[in-house]
């Protein structure tokens, strides 16, 4: 039975996660109450900050997400007082959360950001990576520089960056819908993509953004980071720059889409002899040769029955949000995605226990052109407006619903070119009351709008097409366009002079 909670005075605002949400979290309120401590409890010894922030438009955002040692951030901010442990368990009851280090912390209002962590296809496989962390991500290069094949199950950002950035080694991508990054975009501009596979990467390398913060031995000895439980917060945008994915291979992609399967048995290789169970060569070696003469240290069985070797298996299937730590003993409800609910002031459904990021779950009726996804930018968004609700609630103010939520808008690269989500991008909820227009120039563009009764709901822009400004606005105001049909995407016409 744990102890009980000290009875030495509460923080009035603690904060439990490292990673983006909870950082700008603890800034926010930092700032607005700077006589204020504020705990940030961490499990990992570096914490993410965001830096360069950009705001493109209205609602679009650019950053970068730096690894920075807790004292900077301590410097920066003297009332943030960051403790490097891990959450062991959360006693709503008594305002306490009890640390893996055996210290107990009260607090007056508390905002959970711990993230999500990743769903691995088969737990505690040596042969199966999962990629969430920095950590992880060096480890898969390390791996990656003895391998000559390797399979990525998934279908989510991090599987349609590996796929395209890993040359010299042969890749087999399974995934279960009809067409890749189907999260994103679909089925025209997955094809749009799709082509840059074939084609020969161009060899610029762009700088890495984010310095990787080295911690010293006896700093990882001392840390309490070992437990698998207490991962280390998510990538960074752009987390694949400054690390060699190279196999061993010399060419640039070669990559083979299995669509419309899932993984049903994983074999190692003693196991795949026994049952005398029969591979597939890679698909564009086969030359006529029906099986694979390699033997592999992994294979692995698709829903197709399809059996590929590999020298192991990325899984990139998506991640669920990490609650586990807060709910023994508590009655917290949770969305169908199994985060903790929030209402439009990122509260739970416990009294002054608050959330943010990847944790939770958006359960206040959205804007029409909105939806979560968790996303860099939207756990920004929600660890920057949990603290403005925690201040006004704090002080007995009214707050408005932040602006970020109107409209939902994502930039970010893929395949080396520049995607544009906004609203409805992929009709989402509209039932089969919608129209797609289409603009497509191979190899340059794809631009793609969503309208619904006149009105333009969403839009997909890959490519340097410069309209997504002038579409946030058309979006956000809800002009009706009926009378200008297709000049909307008339390359001809320069669309931004008709709506200034």
């Amino acid at each position: 039975m744990a102890a009980a909670c000290p009875s030495q005075p509460a923080s009035r605002f603690v904060v439990v996660g490292g990673g983006i949400a909870g950082v700008t979290c603890a800034e926010q309120l930092a700032t607005h109450f700077p006589s204020e401590e504020v705990l940030l409890v961490t499990a990992s010894p570096v914490i993410k900050a965001v830096t360069n922030f950009k705001q493109v438009s209205k609602t679009l955002e650019e950053f970068d997400v730096e690894e920075q040692p807790s004292t900077i951030l301590e410097k920066h901010f003297p009332n943030i007082k960051v403790l490097e442990s891990g959450v062991k368990q959360l006693k709503t009851t008594e305002h306490c959360i009890l640390t893996e280090d055996g210290n107990q912390y009260k607090y007056e209002k508390l905002c959970l950001c711990a993230g999500a962590k990743p769903k691995l296809i088969s737990e505690g496989n040596p042969y199966v990576l999962g990629i969430r962390d920095t950590d992880s991500a060096q480890e898969f290069q390390k791996q990656l520089t003895k391998a000559k094949r390797i399979t990525i199950v998934g279908n989510g950002g991090i599987a349609l960056e590996l796929v395209y950035e890993i040359e010299g080694c042969e890749v087999i991508w399974a995934i279960k819908d009809k067409a890749i990054g189907n999260a994103f975009f679909d089925a025209g501009a997955a094809e749009f993509l799709t082509s840059e596979l074939t084609s020969k990467k161009s060899e610029a390398k762009i700088t890495c953004k984010r310095t990787r913060y080295k911690i010293e031995e006896s700093e990882k000895k001392a840390s309490a980071i070992a437990d698998a439980d207490n991962l280390g917060s998510a990538l960074g945008p752009d987390w694949h720059e400054g690390l060699n994915l190279k196999g061993t291979k010399e060419f640039s992609h070669k990559v083979h889409i299995e669509t419309m399967c899932e993984v049903k048995n994983i074999y190692h290789q003693e196991e795949f002899k026994q049952l005398k169970k029969t591979s597939s060569p890679f698909p564009r070696d086969c030359q006529d040769k029906s099986t694979d003469k390699d033997m592999w240290p992994v294979y692995v069985e698709l829903t197709n029955e399809k059996i590929y070797g590999c020298d192991f298996i990325v899984s990139a299937t998506g991640v669920m949000p990490n609650v586990k730590p807060f709910l023994d003993g508590n009655n917290f409800m949770l969305g169908e995605d199994g985060g903790l609910k929030v209402d439009d002031h990122m509260r739970t459904s416990l009294p002054n226990i608050y959330a943010a990021g990847d944790i939770c779950t958006a359960s206040w009726q959205p804007s029409p052109v909105w939806q979560q996804m968790r996303l860099w930018t939207q756990a920004r968004q929600m660890g920057n407006y949990a603290a403005k609700c925690m201040a006004a609630d704090t002080l007995g103010d009214s707050i408005d619903m932040d602006f970020s939520f109107e409209l939902f808008a994502h930039v970010t690269k893929f395949f080396n070119y520049k995607v544009v989500l906004l609203g409805k991008y992929n009709a989402q909820g509209l039932g089969l009351d919608y129209e797609l227009m289409l603009r497509c120039t191979k190899g340059q563009e794809y631009v793609k709008v969503v309208m619904q009764n006149g009105r333009m709901m969403g839009a997909i822009l890959i490519g340097e097409t410069d309209l997504e400004e002038t579409f946030e606005n058309l979006i956000l105001n809800q002009m009706n366009l009926s009378a200008y049909g297709e000049d909307l995407l008339d390359p001809n016409i320069d669309i931004e002079d008709y709506f200034d």
